[in-house]
């Protein structure tokens, strides 16, 4: 029998020795390297969390706060570090997403097949 804590302590490994991961970890140093980055892409990333927490509230974002948020983003998209970074995300993220879909499918299998 497969001990499944080993494959996935295998995993984490895998995914760390990776090249996507690699990319991720040196885009991400390289954004704190420099404060002015580091605290742009903060400032970013903490108006990003709150939008997204006023939105699974319901609540408005108030206009204000959007063109403030816009100016940010502006600011951060212009920042290529903070691009490479952003970019590095994406492709990590669709890594992770892929092993999940993966991992799941066995209970999607049983619980897809009672509808």
């Amino acid at each position: 029998m497969t001990n499944l804590y080993d494959l996935a302590y295998s995993l984490e490994k895998s995914i760390r020795e990776s090249g996507d991961y690699a990319a991720l970890k040196s885009a991400f140093d390289a954004v704190n390297t420099d404060p002015t980055t580091k605290q742009l892409f903060n400032n970013f990333r903490e108006l990003q969390m709150k939008f997204q927490t006023m939105q699974m509230m319901g609540q408005e974002i108030p206009t204000e706060e959007m063109e403030a948020a816009q100016l940010t983003l502006t600011m951060a998209q212009q920042n290529p570090n903070i691009v490479k970074l952003m970019e590095a995300e994406q492709r990590f993220s669709v890594v992770i997403n892929d092993v999940t879909r993966i991992i799941m499918k066995p209970l999607e299998e049983i619980y897809g097949g009672n509808q």
